[in-house]
């Protein structure tokens, strides 16, 4: 079936040619004119652009707490980190070189020590208070946030919402992995084919630029063999990650927390308040977020653990083999609305890209947990040691049939084997939460679930 894209693009204010200011008849008035109009297009090109789409979820809602000074406070910290995005670029290689992973430990080590130790042990798991009444408030709240943001038709996901690609890749397993890593689809050398989606935050749909500088990769590997968790597909294991090493919140308590801040377009406030406070976790995720380049640049983390076999837990991460770094034009003016995409496809139009896959067996059930997720699990305690190879070939994907694909996916870790179950209290909620959600975007598209096998063709 070949599926037509509406076109979701976003008009900038923009002026194409620089707008006319009445000169004098002094001729030495000209200079001051072009001065004046190149002051006035720079200041036309840092405004935010204007959604083209009906859908409120294109484009940054205003904050609606019902308080207007928590409005006036969410929005000019959303202006400023806005602002912060035009430069980052010009000091963050830096940054990242000499402090972020100092900075990193810093954070890591506070985090820890406002912990108790709940005396665990190796891929142990515990069932937290009210997991499940948290869960349901997760579910309730991206609900309703979804259909307060998305039309049926052009209903869009809850959380990883834009999609910047969607390609064809394979996930080639190492022939070197220790022997204790050899589990699962792990266990033996082998080519699987896969499609690999790249996309940003959400809820909602935004100019790159815009966006909180975050990206996430979810990874369809096919034809793989064997029971699976969740039934609705029989050869599929999914693996999804993101360009941080922890995951937003520690656990499912804080997550419902933070939907609900979320569903008042004010995120801040989970973060920033008096009563359930989570300033640390700010400031990990601030240390990691950037403009970035390129989603083929970039690292990700699984963030929550994994079985690895019977007794064993571990983390995975996703590392871009790519050195070179694509410039993102016109900073610090406005770039192109999905510049990401753009980079994307003008990579993979001359060039093959690789990522390293790698595994992190958890060895301190403390330092490493399974039930909280705001931890970094310190590669000096156990290294991350590669175990495939994510190898996207040349390819053009940008068709908008292939786009429309996406929308027809359902990525959910519980498509898995049993030897890599998903593990803690966020993984458990995941659960219901991906299929419930994606049943509802499914039904408000009028699309049907689908498993796909690789073979998928697209009209240009």
């Amino acid at each position: 079936m070949i599926l037509s894209a509406p076109n979701h693009g976003f008009s900038l204010i923009l002026i194409s040619s620089p707008p006319t200011i009445p000169s004098p008849t002094n001729p030495a008035s000209t200079a001051l004119d072009e001065r004046v109009n190149a002051f006035l297009t720079c200041v036309v090109y840092l405004l935010p652009a204007v959604p083209s789409s009906s859908n409120t979820g294109y484009g940054l809602p205003p904050a609606d707490t019902g308080v207007r000074l928590l409005n006036w406070i969410a929005d000019a910290s959303t202006f400023f980190v806005h602002l912060e995005r035009r430069i980052d670029p010009f000091f963050r290689p830096a940054f990242d070189a000499v402090v972020r992973q100092l900075l990193t430990n810093l954070i890591n080590s506070l985090i820890n020590f406002q912990r108790k130790n709940d005396g665990l042990q190796l891929a142990e798991e515990r069932i937290q208070p009210d997991e499940d009444a948290h869960r349901d408030d997760i579910i309730s709240a991206m609900g309703d946030q979804m259909r307060r943001l998305w039309k049926p038709g052009d209903f869009q996901r809850g959380g990883n919402t834009k999609t910047h690609g969607i390609v064809r890749g394979e996930l080639i397993v190492r022939e070197d992995i220790p022997e204790h890593m050899r589990r699962g689809i792990y266990a033996q050398p082998r080519t699987y084919p896969a499609w690999v989606r790249f996309c940003g935050p959400g809820p909602y749909i935004t100019p790159d630029i815009d966006d909180v500088g975050f990206m996430s990769i979810s990874i369809k590997v096919m034809g793989v063999p064997g029971p699976k968790l969740l039934d609705d597909e029989k050869f599929t294991q999914d693996m999804t990650a993101v360009s941080t090493p922890t995951f937003v919140t520690p656990d499912t308590k804080a997550n419902a927390h933070l939907q609900r801040w979320s569903y008042k377009n004010a995120q801040l406030f989970h973060f920033l308040n008096f009563t359930q406070p989570h300033l640390l976790d700010l400031i990990m995720q601030g240390l990691w977020i950037k403009t970035q380049s390129s989603p083929l640049e970039s690292q990700y983390f699984s963030c929550v653990p994994y079985l690895l076999g019977d007794g064993q837990a571990m983390q995975f991460s996703v590392w871009s083999r790519r050195k070179q770094r694509t410039r993102v034009l016109r900073l610090p003016l406005r770039p192109s609305d999905n510049y990401l995409r753009d980079a994307m496809v003008a990579t993979l139009a001359k060039e093959d890209v690789e990522f390293d896959i790698k595994l992190q067996v958890q060895t301190d059930p403390y330092l490493m947990p399974i039930e909280n997720n705001a931890v970094f699990w310190p590669p000096r305690l156990s290294p991350r040691v590669p175990a495939a190879v994510l190898h996207i070939p040349q390819q053009k994907f940008d068709s908008p049939a292939q786009f429309e694909f996406a929308k027809v996916l359902s990525y959910n870790p519980w498509h898995c084997v049993p030897e890599h179950r998903p593990l803690g209290n966020q993984s458990r909620a995941r659960l219901r939460l991906y299929k419930t959600l994606s049943m509802l975007r499914q039904s408000m598209n009028h699309v049907k679930h689908y498993e796909p096998d690789g073979n998928e063709t697209f009209a240009a």
